[in-house]
C-alpha cells in the first residue's frame, strides 16, 4: 500500500533530509521538494510516486514557518500570494490525479526536465531588492494562471512549486528576490494542503515520514530565510543552480545504470 511503503525508514535519515530541506526552503523560497524527492527515491528507496506525495506533505510545515519568517520582515506580497494560492488549489488537484495515472518513467523524465529549466533560469535572472509587483487586472489574471500551472507541478513532481515560481516572479513580474521567495512560501501552504488530501486519498503519501521531515525542516527554515537576506541575491542563484545540477546528474546517472 502506498501510504505504508517506506515505513521502515529510520528517524535519523528522515530528520537529516528535513534539516537540509528546511535550510534550502528558507534560503531559496522553495518547499524543499527538490531535495526531498530525490533523497527519498534514491537514498531511501521510496517508489517515485510515494516520494513525490510524501515530499508535498512534508513541505507544508516548512512553508508555514518560512513564510512567517519572511512575513515578519515585510517580504511578502499578500495579494499576489492569494491569487497564486487560488490557482494552486485547483492545479494541485489536477496534479495529484495525474500522479496516480502517469507512468513512473514519465515522472522521472519530467522531473529532470523541470530541473533543467530552473537551472537555466537561475543564470538569466538578476534579482533587484527594491522591486515590487505592479498589480493590475491583467497581472492578476496571469498570477492566477501561474498558480494553476505551479499547482500541477506541485502535486505531479512533489515540489512546492517555488523553484519555478521564484524565478518567474522575478523575471516576468518584476519583483525583488526576497518578496518572490516570501510570496512563494505563502502560496505553497494551501497548495500543499490540497495536493496532500488528493495524494492521501490515492495512497501516494507516507504521513510518518512526512511528519519527521516537516518538523525537522521547520526548525532550520528560519535560518535559511535570514541567510537569504544576508547574501548577494545573484550568488544565491548560482549556488542554487549548482545544487540542482548535482541532483539532476544523480537522477540521470541512476536512470543510465538501470538501463544498463
Amino acid at each position: 500500500m502506498g501510504s505504508s511503503s517506506g515505513s521502515r525508514a529510520g528517524i535519523v535519515p528522515l530528520a537529516l533530509i528535513g534539516v537540509l530541506a528546511g535550510i534550502f526552503s528558507g534560503l531559496f523560497g522553495i518547499g524543499g521538494g527538490t531535495l526531498i524527492v530525490p533523497a527519498l527515491a534514491l537514498w531511501l528507496s521510496f517508489p517515485q510516486r510515494l516520494a513525490a506525495g510524501t515530499s508535498l506533505a512534508a513541505i507544508l510545515p516548512m512553508a508555514v514557518v518560512g513564510a512567517t519568517s519572511y512575513g515578519v520582515q515585510g517580504n511578502i506580497d499578500w495579494t499576489a500570494a492569494a491569487l497564486l494560492a487560488f490557482g494552486v488549489i485547483f492545479g494541485a488537484q489536477l496534479g495529484s490525479y495525474l500522479l496516480a495515472k502517469a507512468p513512473v518513467a514519465f515522472l522521472q523524465w519530467a522531473f529532470l526536465g523541470f530541473l533543467a529549466v530552473v537551472i537555466v533560469s537561475l543564470w538569466v535572472v538578476v534579482p533587484q531588492r527594491d522591486n515590487v509587483i505592479s498589480m493590475s487586472v491583467g497581472v492578476g489574471a496571469l498570477l492566477l494562471l501561474t498558480g494553476f500551472i505551479v499547482g500541477i507541478f506541485s502535486s505531479l513532481l512533489g515540489v512546492g512549486g517555488g523553484v519555478v515560481l521564484v524565478p518567474v516572479l522575478i523575471l516576468f513580474f518584476g519583483t525583488s528576490d526576497l518578496i518572490a521567495k516570501g510570496s512563494s512560501l505563502a502560496m505553497m501552504i494551501p497548495g500543499a494542503i490540497s495536493g496532500t488530501i488528493g495524494n492521501r486519498r490515492r495512497k501516494n503519501v507516507n504521513l510518518r515520514a512526512a511528519a519527521i521531515i516537516g518538523i525537522a525542516g521547520s526548525v532550520t527554515a528560519p535560518f535559511g530565510a535570514l541567510l537569504a537576506a544576508w547574501i548577494d541575491p545573484f550568488i544565491g542563484n548560482i549556488l542554487f543552480s549548482v545544487y540542482l545540477a548535482f541532483i539532476a546528474a544523480q537522477l540521470l546517472w541512476r536512470k543510465i545504470k538501470r538501463r544498463k
